[in-house]
């Protein structure tokens, strides 16, 4: 799990995952929102791969990258371990909001 949570601590990373949500890409097409070196969104990749978020098809010097979301299932199971102190603090700021409201009234 840390390598997952390593992989989804950078925003490249993340957007990578987001543009091959529905489709394998190319190595070449996942760089072309990124204003960063063809080597550098390789490395990215590499991060991903080794956190089993990404597998790789290659032929010759082609590489086409497609999404494995299954990890993430454990990291979504772990995180829902404290949905529940989110939600208190959501219900408390619904209740501070309606509070200032009605003072405003």
């Amino acid at each position: 799990m840390d390598a997952i949570f390593f992989a989804l601590s950078d925003p490249v990373r993340r957007r990578i995952l987001e543009r091959l949500d529905g489709e394998a890409l190319l190595v070449s097409e996942l760089a072309v929102p990124f204003d960063i070196s063809l080597q550098a969104v390789s490395r990215h990749i590499q991060v991903l791969v080794r956190a089993g978020l990404i597998s790789q098809a290659r032929s010759g010097r082609i590489s086409r990258c497609s999404l494995d979301a299954e990890p993430l299932e454990g990291a979504a199971l772990w995180l829902n371990r404290y949905a529940k102190y989110w939600q208190a603090q959501f219900e408390t700021l619904v209740q501070h909001l309606d509070r200032i409201e009605r003072e405003t009234s």
